[in-house]
């Protein structure tokens, strides 16, 4: 499965396992978006584990209250963040303080969708 959604404030591209985010540039990521997730997870992974890789290309910034209601999603088994930014790694170090599941950085995609299938993998 793959399908990309386009969003005022991100791109989605959805897969079997995982889904790949890219936020637009200035935008401030609130609690409000969890809706929209929510939404996209019932759809796409009622009945399969999944992570979530945000691929920080953008500068942006999260409110950390987002981390709560993000880990209520059951079936979400971690959160990657990928950036060689290295303000945006700090950030990250800081988010992942909010979120009580797994949640790696790093340097490419390509490494945070073979984490994403190791975890996912073992949790299905």
């Amino acid at each position: 499965m793959t399908e990309t959604l386009s969003f005022d404030f991100c791109d989605i591209s959805i897969f079997d396992n995982y889904l790949i985010v890219v936020m637009k540039e200035g935008v401030n990521i609130t609690p409000d978006y969890n809706a929209i997730l929510e939404n996209i997870t019932k759809k796409y992974f009622s009945n399969t584990s999944f992570v979530y890789i945000t691929n920080r290309v953008n500068s942006y910034s999260v409110d950390p209250k987002i981390y709560y209601e993000t880990a209520k999603i059951e079936n979400l088994k971690g959160f990657a963040v990928v950036t060689s930014n290295y303000q945006a790694k700090i950030n990250a170090e800081i988010e992942k303080m909010f979120f009580n599941k797994p949640f790696k950085l790093f340097d490419s995609v390509e490494n945070a969708i073979h984490w994403a299938n190791e975890i996912t993998d073992s949790s299905n």
